[in-house]
């Protein structure tokens, strides 16, 4: 049986590997338990993961291409706007799910213990499994316009890992908060809407003025679609120095939300 040494807020880590490590089997159950509810009692199923990016992909062609002529430097509007789908999916669903994971799941947190930020993980798992198949969605659309991935392909996997670190940061401020304040609920999906809009998924990163790029990697998202758009569908890399600045702002958010979400961690199940 194992034993479990109870220590004050203050002296525990920020992040113990060695416990999640423990819980592997648990993270595995509840990703799996993630994706069985989000598709169960639904008419096809998992093919939602495709149909979605799809008929996004469709919309967005339709109001921003043709009817608005939003400039894509030279690309297929729909390539270019699901190479950016395929990052921004993993991102609202990711963080959305993840920021109400512990007031969703409160039957577990006042039930058992076990390293809570495991319930922000699994989110973050499942949203990358459907990400693998909005990525076989893009490979189709390639195929088709004829477009092959360039060098940028090799800088998709760290602009995965700046994108989840971002919305790992985030959730952890915002599930702590969620807990005490359920006016975090309400927030999500506006939130969620106004980040996509300061995200560059359907206009192209060099419709911003250069004076205002610095500014705008503040927001590690840019980054990440810039660098799936330049992987998949041929675009330009987001420059070094922006990867910089996003990179430092993903690794504030995310050691300043486990701090904070250690910290409030002992009191989730007298409050959930």
């Amino acid at each position: 049986m194992a034993n479990f040494i109870l220590r004050p807020a203050s002296e525990q880590v920020l992040l113990d590997l060695g416990e999640l490590w423990r819980f592997r089997y648990l993270f595995l159950v509840l990703v799996w338990r993630t994706l069985k509810i989000r598709y169960q009692q639904t008419a096809v199923g998992v093919a939602w993961a495709v149909l979605q990016p799809l008929l996004l992909t469709i919309v967005f062609t339709i109001v921003f291409s043709v009817l608005a002529g939003m400039p894509t430097d030279g690309q297929p509007y729909p390539i270019f706007v699901l190479s950016g789908l395929l990052m921004w999916q993993f991102v609202a669903q990711s963080f959305q799910q993840a920021s109400a994971s512990v007031v969703f799941e409160s039957h577990l947190v006042t039930r058992i213990y076990f390293p809570r930020i495991l319930l922000l993980l699994a989110p973050i798992g499942a949203a990358l499994v459907d990400m693998a198949c909005v990525f076989s969605l893009l490979v189709c659309f390639m195929f088709w316009y004829g477009v092959a991935p360039g060098v940028g392909v090799f800088a998709f996997a760290p602009a995965l890992l700046l994108a989840a670190a971002t919305v790992f940061g985030l959730s952890l401020w915002l599930a702590a908060l969620y807990v005490r304040y359920r006016d975090i609920g309400q927030l999500l999906p506006f939130l969620t809407l106004i980040w996509m809009y300061l995200s560059p998924v359907i206009y192209p990163l060099s419709l911003l003025p250069p004076e205002y790029e610095a500014l705008y990697a503040m927001n590690p998202i840019v980054v990440a679609v810039q660098a799936s758009r330049w992987a998949f569908a041929g675009g330009t890399a987001p420059p070094f120095y922006m990867a910089a600045i996003s990179t430092a702002v993903a690794t504030f958010l995310v050691v300043t939300g486990l701090w904070f979400f250690r910290r409030r961690e002992g009191t989730f199940a007298d409050v959930v």
